[in-house]
């Protein structure tokens, strides 16, 4: 009886469990009705942080295609938050892995992945904390009982996770998800050759992705608290440019939500209603630590003396509109903006 019970829970795979992965762990870890995670693990000394945070330990290696095959019919919701790799232009990785998963019809009739579809079930009356949902509106976090997305259709779910760095400069215009990608550098580059594949799976039916398009984020342990202490410039303001941002727990519960309300295809910006230049970013974060400010230069003195990698971020400058995120997704952000999470840090001398 265990053991049937155990096939008929929903199974999830990550891809790329990380800080985020593991911030959807811990929300997951809080659901009634728990799921069976996997996470895709390279080295062998993850395996005791993943199984501490509730996921089964899987050895794969997105570079190397053969290791990624036990993934077929293994899971009916997958999390790729995995990154591309470091050059060329074409997402070698995310090719692999939907290969891996495309094989997953053939595998479903082995006799030990079968019955993996999960009832549909009433919907939960709690939401992401365990408190009543109020009438009308939606927690972040998915509200209804986690299910295998087989109970309603055939086909897998994906939730990828992309960068807004797919449009490159627009010259600090607020933009939706309908603006057409440029992206300027090779890592956009090849996060938008991830995004095409995925929407080709999807229109041959080997899967049902949805795209979270994600710009910075923030947490207590994801802070440029290095950067200021090292006393690294940020532009002058007639030269700055236009960040977005998230919190890390918001983007996991986002991503979840995902996985059982995004549409086949669909992008959605990941994002919270902050509208900051760069340096007032680092100017907030630097006033609530009780930092000294980031010296401010000019683009010109930028080009000639920081880091090419930083430079590549000082050079786009957009808003983004979060409405869909919103209006189709229906979450309410635990932090609206950075501002609101900045409060919440105890005081600093």
């Amino acid at each position: 009886m265990i053991a049937t019970r155990n096939l008929r829970r929903a199974r999830i795979l990550i891809v790329g469990c990380g800080d985020v992965g593991l911030r959807c762990l811990a929300f997951l870890a809080t659901r009634p009705d728990h799921a069976r995670v996997f996470a895709l693990a390279r080295r062998p000394e993850r395996d005791a942080v993943l199984r501490a945070a509730g996921a089964v330990p899987l050895r794969g290696d997105l570079d190397a295609r053969a290791s990624l095959r036990r993934l077929a019919g293994l899971a009916d919701t997958v999390l790729h938050l995995a990154p591309p790799q470091k050059s060329g232009d074409d997402d070698l990785r995310t090719r692999g892995l939907i290969a891996a998963l495309a094989a997953r019809r053939r595998a479903a009739a082995r006799p030990a992945l079968a019955g993996m579809a999960v009832p549909a079930r009433r919907p939960a009356r709690h939401g992401m904390f365990g408190h009543a949902a109020s009438p009308g509106r939606s927690a972040i976090v998915p509200e209804r009982t986690w299910r295998s997305p087989g109970a309603r259709h055939t086909r897998l779910t994906l939730v990828y996770a992309s960068t807004t760095g797919v449009y490159g400069d627009c010259g600090g215009a607020r933009i939706d998800e309908t603006r057409t990608p440029q992206p300027a550098n090779a890592r956009a580059i090849r996060r938008v050759s991830a995004e095409r594949q995925l929407r080709r799976a999807t229109a041959r039916g080997a899967l049902r992705a949805t795209v979270a398009r994600i710009p910075g984020i923030y947490a207590a342990n994801r802070l440029p608290l290095a950067r200021l202490e090292k006393r690294t410039p940020a532009l002058v303001e007639r030269d700055d440019v236009y960040t977005s941002h998230i919190h890390a727990d918001d983007l996991a519960a986002i991503l979840l939500r995902m996985a059982t309300h995004g549409r086949p295809a669909r992008t959605i910006h990941a994002s919270d209603d902050s509208e900051l230049k760069m340096g007032e970013y680092f100017d907030r974060v630097a006033d609530a630590f009780g930092l000294a400010r980031a010296p401010r230069v000019s683009r010109e003195a930028a080009e000639r003396e920081l880091d090419p990698v930083l430079l590549s971020f000082m050079r786009e400058s957009r808003r983004l509109s979060n409405a869909r995120l919103k209006r189709e997704l229906r979450v309410r952000l635990r932090y609206a903006d950075v501002d609101a999470f900045l409060r919440t840090l105890p005081p600093h001398p």
